[in-house]
């Protein structure tokens, strides 16, 4: 008996799921492509062409390629707003995680309603920043009836010295950030087995050591989106040093905004934008690397 010649693969069509998944048209991109062209790349482009330009009288911006503006932030002046910045954005994250990693635990492993819980951290977004920020004025003021309790519980002195201070910036930072910290990670969390803790604890591993050895690297992922969420905004972070701080403290945000609304030099300003993108972007790819390193190792 003859055999059965053997069938001649067919090749996947265009469209259909071949060896490494479904394929689909590239045009499908080119609204997302055309708007982030449109809304980030040609602003960022403007802004790389007055970066290198210079201010002619007092608002004219004279287009000849010129890296003065940046050679200016050499300055030592600038280096400590930068580095004031830095610290802002670094404390910042900080606070924001110390605070931000209980609360997701506690929801992702304990909550009993944790859809009312994970509404109630979202519903700050529901209001604009600038009025929960203004909020903070009456909150921090020291005639509101919350530091009447602390002076009774003998927590503060009769004239406490918290707004227009950077303890305000670093409060209204922390308040306004910790959803960014809080969704990350109560996600990864869920995400978890929390079976593995167990069994570690079952084989002689206190609750510390289970924490450190089996929650903290699952949770990993989820901590490093929140930081990076957090840290890059508060780099560039404005209203928080203005209201709550009184402009009192110049951060990198504030300071850009005085060259583009009261010095009216944007070149110098655009050179200051720049530098704040560029180490965003080195953020960025730190992020990716790291993100591209935990994977091969769960790999």
């Amino acid at each position: 008996m003859a055999s059965e010649p053997p069938a001649t693969p067919t090749r996947p069509r265009k469209g259909s799921a071949g060896a490494g998944g479904p394929r689909y048209p590239g045009w499908l991109a080119l609204p997302a492509v055309l708007w982030y062209a449109l809304f980030f790349l040609a602003p960022l482009g403007i802004l790389a062409l007055f970066s290198v330009s210079e201010r002619v009288g007092f608002s004219e911006v004279a287009y000849n390629f010129n890296l003065q503006n940046f050679s200016d932030l050499v300055d030592p002046l600038y280096g400590k707003i930068f580095l004031r910045t830095l610290e802002l954005a670094a404390v910042g994250t900080l606070l924001t995680l110390l605070i931000g990693f209980p609360l997701a635990y506690y929801i992702a492993r304990w909550g009993r309603r944790k859809s009312l819980l994970l509404l109630l951290i979202i519903v700050p977004f529901w209001t604009s920043m600038l009025i929960r920020t203004y909020a903070w004025l009456i909150l921090l003021d020291p005639g509101f009836a919350t530091f009447d309790v602390l002076r009774w519980l003998h927590l503060a002195g009769e004239n406490p010295e918290v707004l227009f201070t950077s303890k305000a910036v670093y409060i209204g930072v922390v308040y306004t950030y910790l959803p960014l910290m809080v969704l990350p990670i109560y996600a990864a969390l869920e995400r978890m087995d929390w079976s593995l803790v167990e069994a570690a604890q079952d084989l002689g591993d206190g609750p510390v050591t289970a924490f450190r050895r089996i929650t903290l690297p699952l949770a990993g992922p989820g901590i490093v989106a929140g930081s990076l969420l957090v840290f890059i905004p508060m780099l560039g972070e404005y209203l928080n040093p203005v209201i709550l701080g009184g402009d009192k403290t110049i951060y990198v945000g504030n300071l850009i905004g005085q060259q583009f609304l009261d010095s009216r030099d944007w070149p110098f300003g655009s050179a200051m934008a720049m530098v704040v993108i560029a180490v965003m972007t080195v953020v960025v790819l730190l992020y990716v690397r790291l993100v591209s390193r935990s994977q091969r190792h769960a790999s």
